[in-house]
């Protein structure tokens, strides 16, 4: 036998011998950790999410379905449908803000510069979502800086406390993710392709849509996907810029728990539906979404 077939069967050897305490010694830790902090709680919020009108204290016997039954109520349903509209909304938002100022960064912006330039938009992830949400009160108040700039005009605008001010705190927290994984995907453009359908005569809208956006589709997807995920389970931008008409899930979920009507039956039901719905979106995300990106 050839020393390079030695050389080739070595390694399948060494795996086939590796021992179960060594496979277990390195994935026992993260394994552990997943447990007790992850599936566990999982397991005892579904638990509770099976008994109806389970108040702190009270014994735990799980009887049906009536907590997820109860979703459907109308006032229920609307909060809902008002998370999955911020969600939808922030992500399209982020994507119609993301792709050209990526393309920009990835395709035409010069080499030296880019680093600096992506590093502009990370640095507002390196401050508290909270702080972040109070500038925004601070720029949207009535006698906020926005009011005073165009109180030169003779213009005032009472966007503070509304959906409005909602999804332009949302789209503003999670534009740098859009447009980090757009990066990565755009950088890696043809660009052959584009000087290819150029000289065939091709309109450059033509050019856009047949040849670039097949390219990054999976960059797309990832990144409406990842914003989307993240959007859906927003506490801190529709509780402060929102008020009380921009209930969403995640904020419904609080009052179950912690708030006046302390019914964690209930709150546990809307937090499995949340889960589900990541969880969705999550294989989603796996599965079409660029792998070089998410992974």
């Amino acid at each position: 036998m050839a020393q390079a077939d030695l050389e080739t069967m070595a390694p399948k050897k060494l795996k086939n011998k590796l021992p179960w305490t060594g496979i277990f010694t390195l994935l026992g830790p993260s394994g552990v950790w997943l447990l007790l902090l992850l599936v566990l709680p999982t397991l005892v919020i579904f638990q509770l999410s099976l008994v109806p009108n389970i108040h702190p204290g009270e014994v735990v016997n799980p009887s049906g379905l009536d907590n997820y039954f109860r979703i459907l109520d109308g006032d229920n349903l609307r909060v809902v449908w008002r998370s999955l509209t911020f969600a939808f909304g922030t992500t399209i938002a982020c994507l119609l803000m993301g792709f050209p100022v990526s393309y920009w960064l990835a395709q035409m912006a010069p080499k030296r510069w880019r680093n600096i330039l992506l590093l502009g938009f990370i640095l507002p992830l390196w401050t508290s979502s909270l702080l972040r949400s109070y500038a925004w009160i601070t720029i949207l108040s009535p006698t906020g800086v926005l009011n005073s700039v165009l109180g030169v005009t003779g213009l005032s605008l009472n966007i503070l406390n509304t959906n409005i001010a909602v999804l332009i705190g949302m789209a503003y927290s999670y534009l740098p993710y859009m447009v980090l994984i757009l990066y990565a995907s755009l950088e890696k453009l043809d660009r052959q392709l584009l000087e290819a359908s150029a000289d065939l005569g091709a309109k450059p809208i033509d050019t856009f849509l047949r040849v670039t956006i097949p390219q990054t589709l999976p960059g797309i997807s990832a990144g409406s996907l990842l914003v989307f995920i993240s959007g859906l389970g927003d506490f801190v931008d529709p509780e402060l810029l929102g008020g009380a008409s921009s209930m969403t899930m995640s904020r419904l979920i609080y009052n179950q728990f912690l708030g006046l009507s302390r019914n964690w039956g209930f709150g546990s039901a809307l937090s499995m539906t949340l889960i589900f719905a990541v969880s969705i979106s999550i294989a989603l995300l796996l599965k079409y979404g660029d792998r070089d990106v998410t992974t």
